[in-house]
């Protein structure tokens, strides 16, 4: 255990948009550890970049107590991450985040706060998590090559915490408060926060397959999982019965009857999925997405797109930009846009 002589100080920083789930899965387990030991064990403060309260996704405005690098020097700052975090780079930020990195200070990140973390280039040489809605596009686009993003619930590397969305942060909280203060007060925390079991580094973020098909059916199972698995290289319906030693007729029989849908049908609703997470995650062509989606052109894609949400993708990426110029993102007087405006795409009539 470490030396408990001195409160724990953590600096929680809220950004525009933040999800408050995983903010307060973060931070009531300490608040819970104080109060069941009846010592100040972890001291925490909410900060903001210009010390104004913060607007979360939820729309819900937080007071914070301080402005960045205007309170006492913390044993970890964690950033609070949610929506529209690949519009976001603050200059005065970034440099704060390297210069805590710099002193060695312990740096984390909740939800999709690992993001900043890495654009701010604090993260190379490490591994971290990442809300599992956005790592498909940072490895599309390769924006941080010197950084390893995992499907993991959260991911303790060193001095670097990172936990996905939701209540992952409870988890990695748990482990700290272990680390700090010994696993009976973290197992307390956990009982008092009715929470089932303390999970594990090697827990997976995503609800498993069988839940969230609402069958165990094993075949169906074991053929969706395929599926996910190759999505820029589509197996066909034969492979899929083949791989899973059943018949293609079979196979149909079991998608009609847990899922309502044709194999082939449930194989594209995933892959246009997978598409129009990169279309409003990532800045990649229309030509490039539809390939790293398994569509045999841009054309085939662009109807597929259309017959499903009824628009084309380059009318999602503009209404995309549309929303984020008439929403202000900034975090100081120095924010720049983090997105570069969007290479030129053919008309979706000549894709």
């Amino acid at each position: 255990m470490a030396d408990t002589a001195f409160p724990y100080r953590c600096v929680f920083v809220l950004l525009p948009d933040y999800s408050q789930l995983p903010f307060a899965a973060a931070i009531e387990p300490l608040r819970m550890a104080n109060h069941i030991s009846e010592r100040n064990l972890f001291d925490v403060s909410v900060a903001s970049v210009d010390g104004q309260p913060v607007r979360a996704s939820n729309g819900v405005r937080t007071a914070v107590d301080h402005a960045i690098g205007s309170d006492p020097p913390a044993d970890l700052v964690m950033i609070c991450g949610g929506l529209n975090i690949e519009t976001l780079n603050d200059r005065e930020l970034s440099a704060w985040l390297r210069r805590l990195a710099r002193r060695q200070v312990n740096l984390g990140a909740v939800c999709t706060g690992s993001f900043l973390l890495a654009q701010s280039g604090v993260m190379d040489g490490y591994r971290c998590t990442l809300h599992w809605e956005h790592i498909s596009g940072v490895r599309e686009t390769m924006r941080f090559p010197r950084t390893e993003f995992t499907p993991e619930l959260f991911v303790i590397d060193r001095d670097r915490l990172t936990a996905s969305g939701g209540v992952a942060p409870l988890d990695m909280m748990l482990h700290l408060i272990t680390r700090q203060h010994g696993i009976e007060l973290a197992e307390a925390v956990s009982e008092e926060a009715i929470h089932e079991r303390i999970r594990e580094l090697s827990d997976l973020q995503r609800v498993p397959l069988r839940v969230r098909l609402g069958t165990s059916q094993p075949k169906l199972v074991e053929v969706v999982t395929l599926m996910e698995s190759n999505i820029h290289e589509p197996l066909s319906l034969d492979e899929l019965a083949t791989y899973a030693n059943t018949s293609r007729r079979q196979l149909e029989r079991l998608f009609r009857r847990y899922l309502g849908c044709t194999p082939t049908r449930y194989y594209l609703e995933l892959r246009l999925t997978q598409a129009r997470q990169l279309l409003l995650q990532t800045n990649l062509p229309i030509t490039e997405i539809a390939m790293a989606c398994g569509f045999v052109s841009p054309p085939h894609f662009t109807k597929c797109y259309h017959d499903r949400h009824g628009h084309s993708p380059s009318a999602e990426r503009r209404a995309r930009r549309d929303r984020l110029s008439t929403v202000s993102v900034s975090l100081g007087p120095e924010s720049v846009p983090a997105v570069l405006p969007d290479p030129p795409e053919a008309e979706d009539s000549t894709l």
